[in-house]
């Protein structure tokens, strides 16, 4: 089996070490700026205002939501990406990716322009009760439409990682399709379904430009709030001082869940 050579001092390895360091060094240093130029009681106090903690509270719940409704939808099309060919499926796989590419505020104009209520798919939603402009309903697709690509082609690559033989083998002793997927399919693709759905709600708390189109200020919770980032840019408006707080509580409660979730997924790899 093939292993890899303890690490060697040559002078590839000292180049690259260097620039790990400096982009390494690049990524955390303003991070951790931020972060620790306030102190601990203005962060404090910056979380117990209302505008603050119920726009923090937004947007993690509506990212959870919109990660949960990923799930119900994208796994199943990402177990069918990863067990069946047909014609257009390339085309297909790079249509699910375009969210990502695209600018964010052309992502909210086009879903305003179908979940609108004077649109389409607007008009539909509202005679049932859900409208989608400046409400939750509207956070949650404009934070599902911009990070379901990382679920679906996460969990796409953990199906296509179970061996199809399994698979049959379970259908020959009796299980049923349903059967089969549920216990043998998904669970073995659980790790990777599971680091998407991170990847996935880490990417809808940082959504800006789709929910700046869609939701600015929505009814949350007896209250009114913006997402975090749009806290962040609005009282950037009023000088750096009064964004720095928001703006430092925002990237530490981000990485203290982001890396908690990252490690429990790492558990699982290792084990």
């Amino acid at each position: 089996m093939f292993r890899l050579h303890s690490f060697r001092w040559d002078s590839m390895n000292v180049v690259f070490v260097v620039l790990g360091v400096l982009i390494m060094f690049f990524i955390s240093f303003p991070l951790l700026k931020t972060v620790l130029s306030p102190s601990p009681g203005t962060l404090w106090n910056t979380l117990l205002q209302d505008e603050v903690y119920y726009s923090i509270l937004l947007t993690i719940c509506a990212a959870v939501i919109a990660t949960l409704f990923g799930l119900l939808f994208g796994v199943p099309l990402a177990y069918l990406l990863a067990r069946r060919n047909f014609r257009g499926k390339s085309l297909l796989e790079g249509l699910i990716d375009v969210p990502i590419v695209i600018p964010h505020s052309a992502a909210g104009v086009a879903l305003l322009f179908v979940f609108g209520q004077q649109f389409l798919l607007g008009k539909v939603f509202h005679v049932i009760g859900i409208d989608f402009f400046n409400t939750i309903a509207g956070v949650i697709i404009a934070m599902m439409f911009v990070s379901l690509p990382f679920l679906i082609d996460s969990a796409k690559e953990g199906f296509q990682g179970v061996d199809v033989k399994l698979e049959k083998v379970a259908r020959t002793l009796g299980a049923s399709p349903w059967r089969s997927f549920f216990r043998v399919s998904l669970p073995l693709a659980a790790r990777s379904i599971f680091s998407g759905s991170v990847m996935m709600w880490a990417r809808g708390i940082s959504e800006f430009g789709a929910i700046l189109i869609l939701a600015y200020h929505v009814p949350f919770l007896g209250h009114n709030p913006v997402v975090a980032p749009i806290l962040v840019a609005d009282r950037f408006n009023y000088g750096l001082d009064y964004t720095l707080p928001v703006a430092g509580l925002v990237i530490l409660i981000s990485l203290v869940i982001f890396i908690a979730l990252r490690m429990i997924a790492y558990r699982g790899d290792r084990a």
